[in-house]
């Protein structure tokens, strides 16, 4: 059986195996917080969209 060494003094490379060790994965989690789109806030994207369409169209030859 191992003697015990406290966290402190163990050496920089025991303590990334230990903590290696402890570490897991979300798994199918996506650990990101998401909220939906505020449907009243302005859309710069879809203004824009809407300003090149009609410069792209000549009226006057």
């Amino acid at each position: 059986m191992d003697k015990f060494i406290p966290f402190e003094k163990l050496s920089k490379q025991k303590k990334r195996e230990l903590l290696a060790q402890k570490r897991r994965t979300w798994g199918s989690i996506n650990p990101v917080t998401k909220k939906p789109e505020n449907p009243k806030a302005y859309k710069r994207v879809k203004a824009r969209k809407w300003s090149d369409d009609s410069a792209t169209d000549v009226p006057f030859k």
